[in-house]
């Protein structure tokens, strides 16, 4: 038995009672809906602001929380489609993974170069306007999901190359490991993931550390920088626990089979929805010009 295949049989072997599974899509649902309602507030606030849309900063910053809407819309519907519908057509799977994926791998990649960002403006500051155009902004989110897309559609065409037509028209627990089932693909993605572990995690701690020595240097309040360092590294372990998520998931498999939907559950929750859940309060609510503007268009 293959690996999507043991994953499958889990699920349909401890499915979840109806009072648990009623629980647990409330809170997703509930979650979802708060997060996004907060989230079309900052955009508005955007949007209605010319300070913002020629900030770099602020133009990184509403990629993130644009990103994080789809991610969590697409995410929290795929998670009730689980409870309710439970096998969906195949091509609509696609559809759904695919910018589940997409849109959960930006989200790290844009935090480290809003780090980036945030690290030319403290060390360099002469150097900002130069280096941080809103030119090179827009390019560099190009260049974001130009990588998720060429780690994840090689994926998708060998599947719909070497699946046999049966498979493609059939309808399918819709699970990232059923839609690109072959064990290479796996493997791949668990290096591709390993690969990116490293190099963010490099550029957050060198950013980070830059940025909270040159504070000091520079006689700054050096406790309000650490605590927003604290706040960004809590973030940033949330969101590159979607690098280590598939492992864990599979350790704790081999210890705790019964427990097996809990944890994906558990996974959703930490992976998926908190760090967006932190997101609008740590770069919009907690930054003094953003909050200024954002109070007379979060009740809109």
């Amino acid at each position: 038995m293959n690996v999507t295949s043991a994953n499958v049989t889990l699920v349909l072997q401890y499915r979840d009672s109806f009072s648990k599974a009623l629980t647990k899509n409330v809170i997703v649902v509930v979650l979802g809906i708060s997060i996004n309602y907060i989230n079309a507030g900052l955009i508005r606030t955007f949007c209605k602001h010319q300070i913002f849309y020629t900030n770099p900063r602020y133009i990184l910053f509403f990629h993130l929380v644009v990103n994080d809407m789809i991610q969590l819309t697409v995410t929290v519907l795929l998670f009730v489609l689980s409870y309710t519908v439970y096998k969906i057509n195949f091509s609509f799977c696609c559809i759904i993974i695919v910018l589940a994926v997409f849109t959960t791998e930006n989200t790290p990649l844009n935090l480290a170069c809003m780090a980036v960002e945030c690290y030319i403006a403290v060390c360099f500051p002469l150097r900002h306007m130069q280096i941080c155009t809103v030119r090179r902004t827009l390019m560099l989110i190009g260049f974001m999901w130009s990588t998720t897309m060429l780690s994840v559609l090689p994926d998708l065409f060998f599947t719909l190359a070497t699946e046999p037509l049966d498979f493609l028209n059939s309808k399918v627990f819709c699970l990232r490991e059923t839609l690109f089932p072959n064990p290479l693909l796996i493997k791949k993605r668990d290096i591709k993931y390993l690969l990116f572990l490293v190099m963010v995690s490099i550029t957050i701690f060198y950013t980070y550390l830059n940025i909270l020595f040159t504070a000091k240097k520079a006689s700054i309040d050096a406790k309000k920088a650490r605590n927003t360092i604290i706040l960004h590294g809590f973030q940033l372990l949330l969101c590159m626990s979607t690098y280590t998520g598939p492992q864990v998931l599979i350790v704790l498999k081999q210890f705790f089979p019964e427990n097996y939907v809990d944890h994906l559950f558990a996974s959703y929750i930490i992976v998926q929805v908190l760090p967006r859940f932190i997101s609008p309060i740590l770069y919009g609510i907690r930054d003094k010009t953003f909050r200024i503007h954002l109070k007379s268009h979060l009740w809109c």
